[in-house]
């Protein structure tokens, strides 16, 4: 009779934090009044959430937002377990994850399934950020439009 021993211990700190901050972000909207209170009280706490970062994660997630924000103005700022997300007709189409979140050695610009970046039968979801260059506006800035 074989006998398997799981190592499964559960989510990690982060990842409860994460979930709890989903809980919340998703109870905070449905109390919100108008669309357009719910779009300017999303970033809101978009801007608070980046602003709450610490450098050089603040940084960078300043500049996606203002890349995001100037090239896709149908993706809409909203909390997305935490993240800084930006979603179109309120599913997320991509995200910042900052490295000091999940205590990672580089923050993230992620994207969901519904982003177009399709490039045959393999493609990049997610892309390490370390720093902003002109180079990595530039290749934000084509991802953005691409994705929507």
């Amino acid at each position: 009779m074989a006998t398997t021993t799981s190592t499964y211990e559960g989510f990690s700190t982060e990842e409860r934090a994460a979930m709890k901050a989903h809980a919340l972000e998703q109870k905070k909207a449905a109390r919100r009044g108008s669309a357009a209170q719910k779009a300017a009280e999303a970033e809101r706490d978009v801007l608070a959430k980046i602003a709450e970062m610490q450098d050089p994660d603040r940084i960078l997630a300043e500049r996606v937002h203002a890349i995001v924000t100037a090239n896709a103005p149908t993706l809409a700022p909203k909390l997305w377990y935490g993240m800084p997300a930006y979603a179109l007709d309120g599913k997320v189409v991509c995200f910042f994850q900052s490295a000091e979140k999940f205590k990672a050695r580089y923050a993230t610009l992620g994207f969901s399934d519904l982003a177009a970046l399709d490039d045959g039968p393999m493609w990049a979801a997610g892309f390490a950020l370390t720093e902003t260059t002109p180079e990595v506006e530039a290749r934000i800035t084509e991802l953005i439009k691409r994705a929507v």
